[in-house]
């Protein structure tokens, strides 16, 4: 997940993740990182954060993180990964 600390929507993602069970998600910090957020640009086309991805998938931010979930896909989704998500 592309995140910086301060972002409301970051601690969101966080927390709807961890509520799921996810016990590793792998954080790429993008505000003070130049790399982070230029391999942010160049994977996801864009400069918002968070930047979510579950195994391979791309979800997208926190709002289509949690459609997913709202739509009973989040947790089928998690089951078929390795309970990471980067």
């Amino acid at each position: 997940m592309y995140a910086t600390d301060w972002c409301p929507f970051c601690r969101r993602a966080r927390a709807l993740l961890r509520a799921k069970g996810v016990d590793e998600i792998e954080e790429i910090p993008v505000e003070f990182d130049a790399r982070g957020r230029a391999d942010l640009l160049a994977r996801t086309g864009g400069r918002t954060v968070p930047q979510i991805y579950i195994g391979d998938r791309h979800i997208g931010g926190y709002d289509e993180l949690y459609a997913l979930d709202r739509a009973g896909e989040l947790d089928r989704l998690l089951a078929a990964t390795t309970r990471s998500v980067e």
